[in-house]
């Protein structure tokens, strides 16, 4: 196991590179609160709750850990604050392995006036410049990674099609029907491990209905203007060009919300202080959010997050 030292000062230099790197580009830090009276309403992604028993809200208030700095960082662009940045502890429930943690480090990022596409090569330098190195960049549509890999496009082949491909793969595929968790399954066991060899691969123009909170590809309504990064296999980042319309996001909310009652899990609020930022204007802005513990256990090679960690589930 790494000394906790060796630790503490790798994650030290590693901050230190990033704050002098938004700062060549002035990019603003930020700060935004931990703690929400709302949530993601993503079914991938399980929010943490709390409750606030106190003045103000006698009978207790449920509150919900941050899984990502997003709403409260879009609600200051909507306020004028420009391009800004934040280092963020977030949470997630459920979430423990060699690259997971209920708690983990996030750094994100936000560029008014840049598309998904600029932001990827901003990405791309940002992780050269931390990882003191000059890594080979590659860019492939989600699409023609499907095509390329397995051979079928993901956005029209038949679920026989998948059945199919997961059978000769020997894959266990026990609840998955829909299209979008074939294509997770698929990616996330035969694609994803062999992403970023030798250098730095983004996938961009994902399906339309794994948008997120991107917005949809005004010259495809099929794609959604989202990007991720992997590299050596592991998944870094996840990026939008992104979504400014109110209307759209709140339509976005209740159907995930209704998902999760399809799948027997607990809705939860929607954040009206972000609709409301979103009705107000946010600037027409790209956004992204990249793992920072999972970045420092590929510049240290590190075989799991334990390795980088001062503080894990198992100790924490």
């Amino acid at each position: 196991m790494r000394p906790v030292k060796e630790k503490l000062l790798a994650r030290a230099r590693l901050l230190a590179r990033i704050r002098w790197f938004f700062d060549q580009r002035k990019v603003m830090e930020v700060c935004t609160p931990v703690l929400s009276q709302a949530a993601g309403t993503d079914p991938s992604i399980a929010p943490l709750r709390t409750r606030y028993t106190g003045p103000g809200y006698p009978h207790g208030r449920d509150l919900y850990l941050q899984t990502s700095p997003e709403f409260p960082m879009k609600r200051l662009l909507a306020a004028g604050s420009g391009p800004i940045y934040q280092i963020a502890q977030v949470f997630r429930d459920g979430e423990y392995g060699s690259r997971h943690n209920p708690e983990f480090s996030l750094l994100e990022w936000y560029r008014p006036g840049f598309d998904h596409h600029q932001l990827m090569e901003e990405v791309a330098e940002l992780m050269n410049h931390c990882l003191e190195q000059k890594l080979t960049v590659e860019k492939i549509a989600y699409v023609d990674l499907f095509r390329e890999r397995l051979g079928w496009d993901p956005l029209e082949a038949p679920l026989s099609v998948m059945q199919a491909t997961a059978r000769q793969h020997d894959l266990a595929a026990d609840g998955v029907s829909s299209r979008d968790q074939w294509l997770d399954l698929f990616m996330s066991l035969l694609i994803e491990p062999k992403l970023g060899k030798d250098g730095l691969t983004f996938i961009y123009d994902y399906p339309a209905s794994q948008a997120s909170l991107a917005r949809i590809n005004p010259d495809n309504p099929a794609l959604a203007s989202r990007f991720e990064l992997y590299y050596r296999g592991v998944e870094l980042a996840n990026g939008f060009h992104e979504l400014t319309c109110a209307a759209e996001q709140r339509t976005r909310f209740e159907q995930e919300n209704l998902r999760r009652q399809r799948q027997g899990l607990a809705t939860v609020p929607l954040d009206e202080n972000f609709l409301a930022a979103l009705e107000s204007g946010l600037p027409d802005c790209a956004g992204v959010a990249l793992g920072l513990d999972r970045l420092l256990m590929l510049k240290l090679n590190a075989s799991c997050l334990d390795d980088v960690l001062s503080f894990s589930l198992k100790n924490a």
